[in-house]
Formats: C-alpha cells, structure tokens, sequence
C-alpha cells in the first residue's frame, strides 16, 4: 500500500493547550476507572463481607456476581447512551452527564443500608461509567491532531489505569482501618474526580467536528484556532467542513450500518475487536484478581497488597503505553498484545493444573503463578486495553462515530456480562480450566487482527473513510483554497487510500 501524504504537518500539530485540555479530562477517565475497580477491593474488604454477611450467606457467590453482573448490565445501557446523548446535546454532555451519574452512585454507595441498594446503584454507577468510557475518547479523538491522536488518547487508557490503581491503594490502605464504615469511604473516594471534572467543564472546549455539524461554524474555527497552529487549524477546519458537507448527505440510521457495505466492514471489525479482546480474560483477570490469588493459597491483606501491585504495574506501563502506540501499526499492536497475554494464560493454567496448593508444597511454582497475572497485566496495558478506546472512535466518520463506540461498547458490555457472571462460580468449580475458554478464540482473533483489520495510525479522521472503501472519499492536497467539495471533476492533486 502507498502511504498517505496529507497537507497535516506534524511540526505545526503540537499545542500545549490541545494537551492540557485532554490530560484535563482525565479526571473523567480516573471517575470511571475508579468505579469500575473498587469492587475488585471490596470483595476483599473484612468490614464490607461483615456487613452483608457474605461470609455466612448461602447466595455469597451468587450475590458476589450479581454486583458485577448489575455493573456490567448498567455498562451496556450506558453504551446505548452514547449516542442520543453524544448527537443531540454535544460531546461534552455526553461527558458531563454520566460524570454526575457516578457521582450520584458513589455517594449512594458509600450510603447503601443494605443489599438491595447496593445492588441498584452498582447498576447506575455502571451506566456512568461506561457512558464516560466511551464519550471521552471520542471527544479526544475529535480535537486530537493527526499525528499525536494516538497517544493524546491513549491519555484515556493510562487515566483509567490510574483509577484503577487509585481504587486499589485506597482498599488496601481501608483494610486496616477498624472501623464497620471503613468500605463506605473506598467508595465515597470515587466522587471526587468527578467533582474536579464538572467543576471545569465550561472552560473545556466543545469538539469542532461537532459543531460544525451541529451549524456552528465560527465557533469551530476559534475552537480549531486554540488547539491548533494557525495553518494546521486552517487547513484542518477546511477538511472537516468539506468531509462533513459530503457526509450530510449520507445515510446514517442504524439500518445503514449494515446495509451499505463500508459502514457494515466498520461494524464488524468494531464487534470483532470487542469481542476479540474480551476473549483474552482482560476484564475477569482484572475484576477477580483478588479471587485468583486466595485460590493460589495468598490470604488476607496480602491479596489487597498484590491487587494494588497488580494495578501500579498496568499504569505504569500505560504511561509507557502513551509514547509506544504510534510506533506500531494498530492491527499489528493489538495482535501482538494478544499472542502475548494468551500465552501469559496458558503458562498460568499450566502451573496451577500440575502444581495444586498445599501447604508448604509447590512454592516456586505458585509464585511462578502470580508472576504470569503480572506479565498478563504488563502486555495487557501496553498492547491492547488502551489501543482499543484508539481505535473505536478512529474507525467510523463523524456523523456515525458516536453509534460506533455505542457498538464496540454494547458489545464488549455484553461480553463482560457472560463473563463476569461465570467467573465466581467457575473459579469455585472448574478451577483453571477456566482459563482454556479464553485461549483458543484469543489466538484466532490475533491471526484475524493480523491479517484484516486496517490500520488507522496516523491519517487525520476525514481520511480514514478510504481504508473502509467509502465511494465518497476523497484525500486532497494542494493549497488550502482547493479542499472543497467535488462537483464532478475534484480540484487539486488527491490520492486514494486502498481499502481493506
């Protein structure tokens, strides 16, 4: 394939406001990662088994999944949200919104008097969270510049991983507080990045493609003009405007994103990808991590002590993470990351089949054990967790990006579901065969990643239509006053980008 040249120069691309605001929204991102792993401390937690008598209840293990079922059923509610939210009141809603849902979830939470509450704001907090999970990368996407995109949002994934490693420290240090609320304030803690996100809400600029969209030209322009080089806002306000006008005229229901075929390639890899990386155990290694070490004969605070290890590991190489994604393929990237975390799973599976817990017996083995849970998290964050919330927002054009991410989101949602409703009793029952329903189809979907699914590094988002074969697409280049819309002779030199 021919590279693509485009007028974008990568010099004029970086801006220390464009940065600042996304490093900003991070905050949002820390809220959701924060939400979505503080159960994996609670479960741990004396003074939460105490209060809800999960040490004596017969329904322990089902309640244990329920609380992540109900997460997971709120994420997938959550990821139909995107869209309405995202098209009609703007990006920025679609963030401001679920960041007061999970707000509302963590002081509720933290206030549960029983159960039944619990539960149901489990599920609100899930909504929240996957709402922002999947908002916020768009809206990076959309006021990234080409050549930075990938690691200005992968500022999403390392945000996460510093929820998650937040929740986890604050468990651990929670262990050791005597006292029957100590649960209650690991999950009051999860208010405050949202607290610090709403807070600066106004002064975070809207996405310039949505306004263009939504009529507001001059108010894209001062936008474009803030995070960008004045040339490169130029040229870029110029190519949303044309690209925009040309998708206008496009169908862009839902039906079409089967029917017409390039929007249909789209939705399939976003589901593949969805699915693909699911099928790794990314969300069950994280989710149960403090279950899989007590099965490996580790008990009390040291389980919180090596979930937080865990956790600090992933965010460090999710900082490293941040300057490794464009040097890479995408494709290549997540196929790499899956070989590697899938092999990770088949050595763990290996060691605690032929090497069972006993007391004093088979130490070097079971530490060998947790060991590959570490190597899983390292190749996890560095290959795969962060490029895929890239990558989603990257594949489908502007007037259909937000019923994408609700698609790969839906789907990764309904993945979890399965899975994170078999994970208690599966462990309790099959033990680490568990681990061989992952294995086969993670392999599969790296040779699949590998050979078909197209890379989207570094094009600006209006260019990336062509990998998809869209008939409509054109690459211009030339001076500034040539990008316009094509009558039926396009001016200016262009070059088409070969479709997968």
């Amino acid at each position: 394939m021919e590279p693509v040249v485009t007028e974008h120069v990568a010099s004029r691309q970086f801006q220390f406001y464009n940065v600042a605001v996304i490093l900003f929204m991070g905050f949002a991102s820390v809220a959701m990662g924060y939400s979505a792993s503080i159960i994996g401390t609670t479960l741990a937690q004396p003074t939460f088994i105490e209060y809800f008598e999960l040490a004596t209840r017969s329904d322990a293990t089902s309640l244990i999944s329920t609380m992540n079922g109900l997460f997971q059923a709120g994420a997938f509610v959550g990821a139909l949200l995107i869209n309405p939210v995202g098209d009609h009141w703007g990006r920025k809603w679609a963030i401001a919104f679920p960041a007061i849902l999970v707000l509302i979830s963590g002081a509720l939470l933290a206030g549960s008097v029983n159960i039944a509450m619990f539960l149901v704001f489990r599920f609100v907090a899930g909504v929240g969270s996957w709402m922002l999970l999947g908002s916020i990368p768009m809206w990076m996407t959309e006021v990234a510049p080409p050549k930075n995109r990938g690691a200005l949002v992968n500022i999403h994934g390392a945000s996460l991983l510093f929820g998650y490693t937040f929740a986890c420290w604050v468990g651990y240090g929670f262990y050791f507080v005597d006292h029957p609320a100590a649960w209650r304030a690991t999950f009051a803690f999860q208010c405050l990045p949202c607290v610090i996100v709403l807070i600066g809400m106004p002064w975070l600029p809207e996405s310039p493609r949505y306004l263009v969209q939504s009529g507001k030209h001059d108010e894209a322009r001062r936008v474009l003009a803030r995070l960008h080089a004045p040339e490169e806002a130029r040229f870029e306000f110029a190519q949303i405007e044309a690209q925009l006008q040309v998708d206008a005229s496009l169908p862009s229901s839902w039906k079409s994103m089967l029917a017409k075929k390039s929007y249909r390639k789209r939705t399939l890899f976003a589901i593949g990808l969805a699915c693909g990386i699911q099928f790794t155990g990314v969300l069950v290694i994280n989710n149960y991590s403090s279950i899989i070490y007590k099965g490996l004969g580790i008990t009390g605070s040291t389980v919180l002590l090596y979930t937080s290890g865990f956790n600090t590991l992933g965010f460090g190489c999710g900082i490293i993470g941040i300057f490794l994604i464009e040097l890479l393929p995408r494709n290549k990237i997540v196929a790499l990351g899956t070989t590697l975390v899938t092999t990770c799973l088949v050595v763990e599976a290996a060691l605690v089949a032929n090497y069972p817990v006993m007391p004093g017996q088979n130490q070097a083995a079971l530490r060998a054990a947790v060991a590959m849970t570490f190597c899983y998290m390292a190749f996890s964050q560095l290959c795969l967790d962060e490029v895929q919330w890239v990558w989603y927002p990257e594949m489908f054009p502007t007037h259909l990006r937000s019923k994408g991410v609700t698609i790969g989101l839906a789907a990764v949602a309904l993945m979890n579901i399965m899975w994170l409703q078999a994970a208690p009793t599966a462990f309790e029952t099959i033990g680490w065969k568990f681990y061989l329903c992952f294995i086969i189809p993670a392999y599969l979907f790296a040779i699949a990643c590998f050979l078909f699914f197209p890379d989207t590094r570094g094009l600006a988002l209006e260019e990336i239509g062509a990998l998809f074969g869209d008939e409509e697409h054109e690459v211009y280049h030339g001076p500034i006053e040539d990008v316009h819309i094509p009558s039926s002779e396009p001016k200016g030199e262009h070059t088409r980008v070969e479709a997968v």
